[in-house]
């Protein structure tokens, strides 16, 4: 059992999660402030969250952006500093070791930082076609605000750091099924800001190779939306250009599942165009 981490509040999103959350809380089980955001689930999340000590706050689900930023702006952490997790997620002993340390550094002046994943699909661990992206996940509230009404991304008013551990990420969890239903979700939000993106955003050279890499994967996707051919490029580009293929089966199976997930977008974009014109699909 570790002492009690010095300033840091770990924050947990649920829905559904009676299957998930009880490793997760263990993961973190060694900080004195855990805080779990919960959108109304009808399962035993919450019973089994404040079983294992967690506050349990709870929120109708609207959107991620304003999801996130109602937390920030609303919850009391107790600390300075808080680690966000998904309830899939694990935090190590590693990852937690660095996190204890910078917080408590006096003279840390980098006010949020980004953390890797490593991602498992089929037992495995998938290390090319599914590369660990950063994800802003330790900060200080008051620095951040998030964007974007699903895949958010996050803006911090102050100099950002990376760590150099991940923690683990298990998406598939719960199966295939809810993997699917999740992204056919998320494929909506993606067409609307697609929609959106191309009808008030332009693509600059200059965004592509940004010293920021948030700017520069921003870029990247105002560009990726405008290009023909998208899930077959997405599955060309991991399996291929990512080298999935030295991933076995699993990377084979992951690399179609990207590809289909863009084609749920590229369709609700359709939908959603055509809906304007007032013909259906």
């Amino acid at each position: 059992m570790h002492d009690s981490s010095p300033g840091i509040s770990i924050f947990i999103l649920t829905l559904h999660e009676e299957t998930n959350i009880e490793a997760v809380l263990d993961s973190v089980a060694g900080f004195d402030d855990i805080v779990v955001l919960d959108s109304l689930s009808t399962d035993r999340t919450v019973e089994l969250a404040r079983s294992r000590g967690a506050r349990v706050e709870q929120r109708a689900f609207d959107n991620w952006a304003a999801h996130h930023n109602w937390a920030l702006a609303t919850i009391k952490f107790r600390h300075p500093w808080i680690f966000y997790l998904d309830a899939d997620e694990r935090m190590t002993p590693a990852l937690e070791e660095e996190i204890r340390g910078i917080a408590a550094d006096p003279h840390e002046e980098r006010v949020g930082f980004y953390c890797g994943r490593d991602n498992f699909f089929l037992g495995r661990l998938i290390r090319r076609c599914y590369p660990p992206v950063p994800i802003l996940r330790f900060y200080k509230p008051p620095f951040v605000a998030y964007e974007r009404i699903t895949n958010v991304t996050t803006r911090v008013a102050g100099p950002v750091g990376h760590l150099a551990n991940r923690l683990l990420h298990f998406s598939f969890s719960k199966g295939l099924t809810e993997w699917i239903d999740k992204h056919n979700n998320y494929s909506q939000g993606e067409a609307i800001e697609a929609v959106m993106s191309r009808e008030r955003d332009t693509v600059r050279v200059r965004d592509l190779i940004d010293s920021d890499p948030v700017a520069r994967r921003a870029a990247l996707k105002r560009l990726a939306w405008r290009l023909p051919f998208r899930p077959q490029l997405k599955f060309l580009w991991l399996y291929v250009g990512c080298r999935g293929f030295l991933e076995g089966w699993p990377g084979y199976v992951y690399c179609r599942l990207q590809a289909t997930y863009e084609y749920f977008i590229d369709l609700k974009v359709k939908e959603i165009r055509l809906a304007r014109r007032g013909v259906r699909m």
